[in-house]
């Protein structure tokens, strides 16, 4: 940030304190029905032991909880995001059936009284905890009974320490870069660091104590989600000069993609990495950040072990999609390419006997599994069938499929046991056998002796996508755009998640900064005359806006309903 800028944000500011008190757990004592432990992963690909995504990878827990566990090494998220892949799961209902397609969209803005998985149980005798993140960004704490951090604050992280100059390893290169997109080692201890290891603390502390209901106990590990900073114990495992690059890069991977791939395959960030030097730090930061979350989930997986519940108690742990390290030249997620769409999924029961599942399951059936595990009566609006069969008999006949939707409607792969087909709104086709081609280096979609494989695919397409859900603009309220003679407040976020439209019908090209917690500007994004965006955010987050000079053109503060910015000078 140019210091021009920095003086200007100095002297509107007005300093506010946000404070996070902590939640308390319930006091309860046995149960007839089975307790649920959900535990949930964020950006985890297949880099663990067990999948054997990467020769490096140290995950001794999750290793051992797949081999005490069905493994299901062929389950699939319903979205590579985490927004519409959480939402899915916590509602059982799919992308192309809710409109909720993009981490752009506000959950309860697209489904605004659909009941979540704590509420669901609830209803039916059980006490619900949770702590982390589970939902994209909020709590949703109507849903709880218990939450940490403070559920009304609707901020699902706690305390988290981060490196007090950022970026710290990778420039930025631009507004278009998440500004999360960093990694490296931090001098704390786990207890120093927070962030997971208060989560876990806490869901370890919840399994100690005694319960007189069953519970639905649920810990989001947000690691490895950026930013890559962890204590640098995790870091010393990995030097750099041993670093292996992903073992699925292949410099020519996009030759053979149609044009609907190849959008999605060169991305700025990989470019950029490579550019600034970073790649091997980068993957090193990946492997580290899997490591501590691995150390995280082994605390929680200990508690439960030594606590009361340890016989009575259904393991769940999920990720929500995966992630690129730089395969098909991409960076990040938000593809149909395995790599973004295969997640590790572990269920353990108290009468299933460990078992590797190879069959294709969608995380959208974790919900109806949930109601069918603990014997409640199935809801008639979940679209995907329970893996209750495959948990009895992993071999057991299994006339599905498992399709993960892309941003936008009629864009999605399909993964069964063997084929993994790819369509893209307006026609364009992939096709991978994945049994001879893991990483999908050869699209087999033009190949005449697949023909017969492509239509069978075709014919599994959904035959109705709801529309991406919107708001009117023209309906939204119409934000104030404060000029400087107006002090700005630093953000202090709270309840639930809003989306705000950005519309730039000024003469000149603008940026638009989030002011941070300690008041600090964070570049977001920047748009071009004629451009609007639409961008999640909470009440009282104050968004200042400059011309791309730096000159400031205004701020504005986040009320609690969806609004819109209009800039017109």
């Amino acid at each position: 940030m140019p210091n021009s800028l920095h003086k200007t944000v100095v002297r509107l500011c007005l300093v506010v304190g946000l404070c996070i008190p902590a939640a308390n757990c319930p006091a309860q004592v046995n149960s007839s029905k089975p307790n649920i432990l959900f535990i949930a992963m964020d950006d985890l690909n297949d880099w663990i032991g067990c999948m054997g995504g990467h020769p490096q990878a140290l995950t001794p827990n999750l290793d051992r909880l797949s081999q005490s566990s069905v493994f299901f090494t062929n389950a699939h998220c319903a979205a590579p995001a985490c927004n519409p892949s959480r939402a899915s799961v916590f509602t059982g209902i799919s992308p192309h059936k809710s409109g909720l397609y993009s981490n752009n969209q506000s959950m309860r803005q697209v489904m605004p009284d659909t009941e979540i998985i704590p509420k669901t149980l609830a209803r039916h005798g059980y006490s619900t905890n949770g702590s982390g993140k589970m939902l994209h960004y909020f709590i949703d704490a109507q849903s709880w009974q218990n939450y940490f951090p403070n559920p009304k604050t609707e901020n699902p992280f706690p305390r988290t320490l981060y490196p007090e100059t950022r970026p710290l390893s990778l420039p930025r290169g631009g507004p278009w870069q998440y500004v999360e997109t960093d990694w490296g080692p931090l001098e704390a201890t786990d207890e120093e660091y927070g962030g997971d290891y208060l989560v876990a603390e806490y869901a370890s502390k919840a399994l100690q104590e005694e319960h007189d209901k069953p519970f639905f106990l649920a810990c989001g590990i947000y690691r490895p989600h950026e930013p890559w900073f962890v204590p640098e114990k995790y870091f010393e495992p990995f030097p750099l000069d041993s670093i292996l690059l992903p073992p699925g890069y292949k410099q020519d991977d996009l030759a053979d993609l149609p044009a609907g791939g190849k959008k999605r395959g060169p991305n700025r960030y990989f470019e950029h990495i490579r550019k600034e030097g970073q790649w091997k730090q980068a993957v090193q930061g990946y492997l580290a950040s899997i490591h501590f979350a691995d150390a995280m989930l082994g605390k929680v997986l200990e508690a439960l072990e030594n606590s009361p519940h340890k016989d009575n108690t259904i393991v769940i742990l999920w990720s929500d999609h995966g992630w690129h390290l730089g395969e098909k030249q991409h960076w990040q997620k938000f593809t149909a390419w395995r790599v973004c769409t295969r997640v590790p999924l572990m269920i353990k029961t108290p009468d299933t006997k460990p078992a590797i599942c190879r069959q294709p399951v969608s995380l959208t059936s974790l919900f109806p599994t949930l109601l069918d595990l603990t014997g409640l009566p199935a809801e008639e609006h979940h679209d995907h069938p329970s893996l209750k069969p495959l948990l009895e008999n992993p071999e057991a006949d299994w006339n599905h499929v498992a399709i993960t939707y892309l941003a936008e409607p009629e864009s999605f792969s399909i993964s069964d046991d063997r084929w993994r087909y790819i369509h893209y709104r307006g026609g364009d086709e992939e096709l991978y056998d994945i049994q001879n081609d893991r990483y999908e280096w050869t699209n087999l979609a033009q190949v005449p002796q697949h023909k017969d494989i492509i239509e069978k695919y075709r014919a599994l397409k959904p035959k109705e996508f709801a529309d991406y859900y919107t708001a009117n603009l023209k309906d939204l309220k119409q934000l104030p755009l404060w000029s400087t003679g107006v002090a700005m407040k630093k953000s202090a976020p709270v309840g639930p998640k809003l989306t705000v439209m950005f519309v730039n019908e000024s003469q000149d090209p603008i940026n638009v900064y989030w002011l941070d917690r300690k008041g600090l500007p964070v570049l977001f994004f920047s748009l071009k005359p004629g451009d609007m965006k639409p961008q999640l955010t909470r009440k009282d987050a104050t968004w200042l806006i400059t011309k791309t000079n730096d000159k400031v053109v205004g701020h504005v503060r986040i009320e609690d309903e969806d609004a819109k910015v209009v800039i017109t000078r």
